[in-house]
């Protein structure tokens, strides 16, 4: 009953008569012999495999896949959108929505695998593991600051500047440039930047995605690409966005996902036309030739694995991250794949 005194398994003694009661201290005695104890423990082990046993929790292979609603993205798992493979019984549910709303759920843990920026990764990182397969590197590109004419870089600080999120890594690469604070910024849609800067809302505007290949088209000026920029610092390719997925699957299954991960992009890459033809779907204000042009540039070998350089850029972008407080030190980084 709630509330009773634990049992020892015996009746208790009696108190002698005219003797008082010392003050009772719960006393909890195990009621099970370590023979009852190993008897059960081998019961549960016959009864189940010890894999399921150090799995943090219960397996299920159906799983959520977060990517943005761009050409590169789109074609990076076409093979797995359109039943292309055998993925050995996972099955995905895509779920497209921008950059920074896959940043903002990561940070809950909403899905099982996501795309996510470079940028916000450190705080994630306790729950999410990034994939050696999927990374979106700007290797001598990248990222641009444009506005309506033409301006210095030191000309940026203190003007109002359109940004399509405060976890991209376009955001921390630009606060890398001009320094943290030096300039106001208004968070703005990825898509939506271009004519809010060309409509004279905003000073200047980040631009993420084929906004980096159709900016003139609303006669705008490129004030500066922080992939080149980037690239001339270090010598290394400027690391955007990978896809990282829950720690909770266990290593065993973060593995075989990553795998088939990796299996979607090769497969793209290899069935190159059909593959453009489907992501053309997402690819606004461009016509084939362009986003075939847009998906080489962040579909590549960086893709199907960061290599050597790709994990050395993502280890120099966040150390100089969190030497200007942008974003917590996580150390070293364990790639799944």
């Amino acid at each position: 009953m709630k509330g009773a005194r634990p049992t020892t398994g015996s009746e208790p003694r009696k108190r002698p008569a005219g003797t008082s009661a010392a003050p009772e201290s719960p006393v909890f005695i195990p009621t099970r012999s370590r023979t009852d104890v190993r008897y059960a423990r081998n019961a549960i082990l016959r009864a189940s495999d010890t894999r399921d046993l150090l799995r943090s929790e219960p397996l299920n292979k159906h799983l959520t896949l977060g990517h943005s609603p761009d050409p590169d993205d789109a074609f990076m798992f076409y093979g797995l959108a359109k039943d292309k493979f055998d993925t050995k019984g996972w099955t995905f549910e895509h779920v497209l929505q921008d950059i920074q709303t896959l940043n903002e759920r990561a940070t809950r843990g909403e899905l099982d695998i996501t795309a996510v920026s470079i940028h916000a990764y450190p705080y994630i990182a306790e729950t999410y593991a990034l994939t050696a397969c999927g990374s979106s590197m700007g290797d001598g590109y990248g990222p641009m600051v444009v506005a309506r004419y033409t301006m210095s870089i030191e000309s940026l600080r203190g003007k109002k500047i359109a940004i399509p999120g405060e976890r991209t890594t376009a955001f921390l690469a630009l606060n890398l440039i001009l320094g943290v604070g030096t300039f106001e910024h208004t968070v703005v849609m990825f898509d939506e930047i271009l004519p809010y800067v060309a409509s004279g809302k905003a000073d200047a505007g980040l631009i993420i995605h084929e906004g980096q290949l159709t900016y003139a088209d609303h006669d705008l000026e490129c004030i500066v690409d922080l992939g080149a920029w980037w690239k001339e610092q270090t010598d290394m390719p400027l690391p955007l966005g990978g896809n990282c997925i829950r720690r909770s699957l266990g290593q065993e299954a973060m593995e075989e996902v990553t795998a088939i991960l990796k299996q979607s992009i090769e497969y793209s890459l290899a069935h190159r036309d059909e593959a453009v033809a489907y992501a053309l779907q997402y690819a606004r204000d461009m016509g084939h030739e362009l986003a075939d042009k847009f998906v080489g540039m962040y579909v590549n070998e960086w893709t199907i694995d960061y290599g050597d350089v790709g994990r050395r850029a993502v280890t120099e972008l966040l150390r100089r991250g969190a030497a200007i407080g942008m974003v917590p030190d996580i150390g070293e980084i364990a790639f799944i794949g």
